[in-house]
């Protein structure tokens, strides 16, 4: 295994579950969206488990308990799994809270039963007005929130309290597009009151540091469709990554990251799990990789050969993307078949 450097992806000679212990896996984007499996991921995952990977389902939303969100996915044929396999931004902004407030706290909920129920489990007691007396503002994604929560939550910091969010993703993905997410609500609060939350979900660590505690491994590796969280919360922990494109950040967002903000890996889905990664070699502006080959030709980067989905070509075209613009600063875009 080669690791990445800022400018190039990292390489294997054995398929990635068989070079890492355990798997990070998103799930909106990654392994569902909304209540649709995404092609490839139950077979994907399954391959992966078949070699030994263990596999963390981590998740930024936290509208739901992870029991719940365990039945789903098992109700959608993905690997066996128990519901400790599934950890979310809710419960490590939990852990966050319960380390730094007193024990038995009462803390302002802005948010469901996905956020309560960790809370409680931590010894926090959850109220819902200022009135009631609590030390600190936790806000987590409830499709159900609205103005009087987002209202209280702002009276309350504006009181002083401190204010913890489970993460900052400005959009979900769902089967009819992207919808607002929780940090779009975060967002509202901070016009309001000028404040700055305590945020535990990617792309921050807590939520990779609550996997590892939770799930264990030593060699982890982070899956994810979002350069800014998924990736660099990757990034940010110290930990490979590798990015599909089956949900937010597609092909023309991966030619475009720099360095700092780029994935180890890139594969079409999660079948990229259970395959090599073989090297890339770039000469001017061609790039070949097993025997795929693509080119760019003005801004434009065609395949020559390979599959338009497969592993090697998509390798081999986002490693020429990076290549032209760190050597040249020449922006290259995809033509409109590669993973169609």
């Amino acid at each position: 295994m080669t690791i990445a450097a800022d400018a190039c992806l990292g390489s294997t000679t054995r398929a990635l579950s068989a070079t890492y212990d355990v798997a990070m896996l998103d799930l909106d984007g990654v392994v569902y969206l909304g209540s649709e499996v995404i092609d490839g991921a139950a077979s994907g995952l399954a391959a992966a488990r078949a070699r030994g990977m263990r596999l963390a389902y981590i998740t930024n939303n936290a509208s739901r308990p992870a029991g719940e969100v365990a039945a789903k996915l098992r109700s959608m044929g993905m690997p066996a799994l128990d519901d400790e396999d599934v950890v979310t931004s809710a419960q490590a902004v939990a852990h966050l809270m319960a380390e730094a407030l007193p024990a038995g706290s009462s803390v302002l909920l802005v948010g469901g039963e996905g956020l309560q129920i960790p809370l409680e489990e931590r010894g926090l007691r959850c109220v819902a007005s200022l009135q009631d007396g609590p030390v600190a503002v936790v806000q987590g994604f409830h499709p159900d929130l609205g103005w009087h929560q987002l209202a209280e939550a702002s009276y309350a910091i504006q009181a002083g309290l401190p204010w913890y969010v489970s993460n900052t993703d400005m959009t979900v993905p769902t089967p009819r597009g992207m919808a607002p997410g929780n940090g779009s609500l975060v967002q509202a609060v901070r016009n309001a009151t000028g404040a700055v939350p305590i945020v535990a979900g990617k792309p921050e660590r807590a939520l990779f540091d609550e996997t590892i505690e939770r799930v264990g491994g030593r060699r982890p590796l982070m899956v994810g469709d979002r350069l800014d969280t998924d990736i660099d919360g990757a990034l940010n922990a110290g930990i490979d990554s590798l990015a599909v494109l089956t949900g937010v950040s597609d092909l023309r967002a991966l030619f475009a990251a720099v360095p700092g903000h780029r994935p180890t890996y890139v594969a079409a889905d999660l079948r990229g799990l259970d395959e090599e990664h073989p090297a890339v070699v770039v000469d001017g502006a061609v790039a070949r990789c097993a025997g795929a080959e693509v080119a760019v030709e003005g801004h434009l980067l065609q395949v020559r050969s390979g599959g338009r989905q497969d592993t090697a070509t998509l390798r081999a075209a986002v490693e020429l993307a990076w290549s032209m613009w760190d050597r040249s600063h020449i922006s290259v875009v995809p033509d409109g078949t590669l993973v169609s």
